[in-house]
């Protein structure tokens, strides 16, 4: 896969933490970047859509999911 450097207004997935009794599964919400704060560890500003409301939410990034954290979507 080709290298993808974040920008402004890519969509992203923000992967929820869940709930601590199972209630709520640790599942991807639609993201936009709405600042990138270091390019080399493409730590982000997102805007995050939640089923729950929406929130702005300062994230470090991870290759493969990971909760708290945002990863670019599957291709599919």
């Amino acid at each position: 896969m080709a290298y993808q450097q974040p920008s402004i207004g890519r969509v992203v997935h923000y992967q929820r933490y869940g709930s601590p009794g199972g209630e709520h599964k640790a599942e991807p919400s639609p993201a936009i970047i709405t600042q990138v704060l270091n390019e080399e560890t493409k730590e982000c500003q997102l805007f995050v859509m939640n089923p729950n409301g929406v929130y702005f939410n300062l994230t470090p990034y991870a290759e493969s999911p990971t909760p708290g954290h945002w990863n670019w979507p599957p291709r599919v």
